[in-house]
């Protein structure tokens, strides 16, 4: 019972390190002793970097433009508070202008 549960173990261990294989990424080239295998390998690294600079590009791209669409926005809001506060400066002067009027004479009573 033991010896089944280290095998079912050791074949887990040994397709987790098959599979490990294809993950892309950065190889280490210098172990290949042909040229041929070793220029494929260089190969896939340059492929990676590639695609890895591209997908990037792309992410830091999408993320200026979610940022500039907010900034454009948060600029009308802006322009639409000074807007309003205009108007509302506007009508402050007009109540403080009108306070400061003098108010007509009042009629005097009639003196008999």
């Amino acid at each position: 019972m033991i010896r089944i549960g280290c095998l079912a173990g050791v074949l887990l261990l040994a397709g987790s390190v098959a599979r490990a294989q294809d993950v892309p990424g950065i190889e280490l080239c210098t172990h290949e002793s042909r040229m041929d295998r070793r220029t494929g390998c260089l190969q896939s690294n340059v492929d990676y970097l590639q695609k890895l600079i591209t997908k990037n590009a792309a992410d830091t791209q999408q993320k200026l433009n979610s940022a500039a669409s907010e900034i454009s926005a948060l600029k009308a809001a802006v322009a639409n508070l000074q807007t309003s506060i205009a108007r509302l400066q506007a009508s402050v002067d007009k109540l403080q202008a009108a306070a400061k009027k003098p108010d007509a004479p009042a009629s005097k009573p009639d003196a008999k």
